[in-house]
This record gives C-alpha cells, sequence and structure tokens, in this order.
C-alpha cells in the first residue's frame, strides 16, 4: 500500500514558511518521498504500517493550512501517469516485495 500527503500550507510569513518548510522536513525524515512541492509519496508494507505512518503525519502536522491523506494500493500506483510538458514521464517501478508461501 501507499500513502500520498498533499498539503497546501500558508506561506505568507516567515513563522508560516518556518512551519511548512519544518512539515516538508518531517515527511522527509519519515521516509516520504517528494513528488512535487506539495506531494509526498511513501510505501507501507500492510494496512498496521499504514496506520501507523497515518498517526505520524497526523502528528506532525502544522497549525494552519490543509492536509490530505490518501492510501492506495500497488495496482493503483502501477497506473499512474506522470506528465513532463507534452510527454509523458518513464513510469515508477513498483517497489519489490517478496511473496511467502
Amino acid at each position: 500500500m501507499w500513502l500520498m500527503v498533499l498539503f497546501d500550507l500558508p506561506t505568507l510569513t516567515e513563522d508560516n514558511r518556518k512551519e511548512a518548510n519544518g512539515f516538508r522536513n518531517t515527511l522527509l525524515d519519515m521516509g516520504f518521498e517528494r513528488m512535487q512541492f506539495s506531494a509526498y509519496l511513501k510505501f507501507a508494507s500492510s494496512q498496521a504500517a499504514l496506520d501507523v505512518i497515518s498517526v505520524r503525519v497526523e502528528a506532525a502536522l502544522p497549525p494552519h493550512g490543509k492536509v490530505t491523506c490518501i492510501a492506495f494500493t500497488d495496482k493503483q500506483y502501477e497506473r499512474m501517469r506522470h506528465f513532463w510538458g507534452s510527454k509523458q514521464a518513464k513510469s515508477n517501478v513498483c517497489v519489490n516485495q517478496y511473496d511467502l508461501f
């Protein structure tokens, strides 16, 4: 499973910018990768791991702005399409997982 965090945080004052940058840095410290300036993505190996990550994101929320978390499966991730200008970018490779039988 994947967790995408999207956010729109105010940056009008110096304090707002510090809060927004602090939130971005926290996401990076938690292992998220940056997709776009306000969109970060992290893989979770199970629903339980996803729940733990979601709680940590909630604990790091800045006092202002809007933050949205979206969870989706590997299959949905594989269907993402990325564009750079009018050309489609190379698709992200899905994280390797081990199957236990």
